[in-house]
């Protein structure tokens, strides 16, 4: 279970879970940068470099991967797995999206957006409406730092700034979200930061606001061996004492680790969904971004890609 969470707290983009957003950006800065890259996201590396120091310049270090590898061989081989991870994920998403706009979806909702910007990047048809919603420092940071540098939305961009455990719904209507639509929602990085009763009511609310013909795509996580958290953690402090990393937060003290949390496949195929689901590890294979790892023999270590359509 999370250790530093309440029922209110509330954060800004350096702080809490805010923090872990621009450690993602950094992770799409990296990967665009790879002359082989499977996304590309021209706006990460702005948002990352206008969030002041913490540990996404890490990341960014080009030459961490050496450092880490003379410290810790497999601390490396993990570093480059959660690199390659991140550029699978944003990949999967990027095609949900496109394959939902091509089926004639024109609604999109992105929940716990935080420095998402598919609202900025991606070639979206006309008439698209994008939601974003999230903590109200974190949008409005993102908001203002890409309006400085002259990036502008590529569709009809809705901020719906609100925390997911207030009454979203009513603010997502009062933007304009019209629930007679379609729509096209993402929960990415975001289930393992809710415990399963409030995992199992947001897809509730997703529910009863979803039309025929919705799309729901998520990131499923599942309960994680706690010995085996304890040990990894373990040895990333050690290795970021030796480089001197710094770190104001552990992201295992932000999530919960909830062993009664429901498979999202199987929940959105028992609530009314066709739902299917694919493995990261799956996915990174299929993409050629796989490395091997000490957590390797653990499925539960690995999240679920899920998409599910409403009939």
């Amino acid at each position: 279970m999370s250790t530093l969470r309440t029922h209110d707290d509330t954060w800004d983009i350096a702080t809490s879970v805010g923090s872990t957003a621009v450690m993602v950006a950094a992770a799409r800065a990296r990967e665009t940068d790879r002359p082989d890259a499977l996304i590309r996201d021209p706006h990460a590396r702005i948002l990352v470099t206008e969030a002041g120091t913490g540990m996404w310049e890490s990341i960014l270090d080009d030459s961490m991967a050496e450092r880490v590898a003379t410290a810790d061989p497999e601390a490396a081989a993990i570093f480059a797995h959660m690199g390659n991870y991140q550029a699978v994920r944003t990949h999967f998403f990027d095609a949900y999206f496109t394959d939902a706009v091509a089926a004639g979806i024109r609604q999109v909702v992105i929940l716990a957006s935080g420095l998402d910007s598919r609202a900025y990047r991606l070639d979206w048809p006309a008439g698209t409406h994008v939601f974003e919603i999230d903590q109200p420092k974190v949008l409005g940071y993102k908001a203002q730092t890409l309006a400085a540098h002259g990036v502008r939305p590529a569709a009809a961009l809705h901020e719906v700034p609100i925390d997911l455990r207030q009454d979203w719904p009513a603010a997502l209507k009062e933007h304009g979200f019209d629930p007679s639509q379609p729509t096209a929602w993402l929960a990415e990085g975001l289930l393992m930061y809710l415990p399963a009763d409030a995992q199992d009511r947001l897809f509730e609310q997703i529910a009863e606001l979803s039309a025929p013909g919705s799309r729901v795509s998520a990131e499923a996580v599942g309960h994680r061996d706690e010995s085996r958290r304890a040990e990894f953690r373990a040895r990333f402090e050690k290795v970021a004492d030796q480089l001197g990393i710094e770190r104001k937060i552990d992201i295992g003290d932000l999530t919960y680790n909830d062993p009664d949390r429901a498979d999202v496949t199987e929940w959105l195929n028992a609530h009314g969904w066709t739902a299917s689901g694919i493995s990261s590890v799956e996915e990174m294979r299929r993409l050629g971004r796989w490395t091997e790892v000490p957590m390797a023999t653990d499925p539960n270590a690995f999240a679920t890609f899920v998409i599910g359509e409403r009939p």
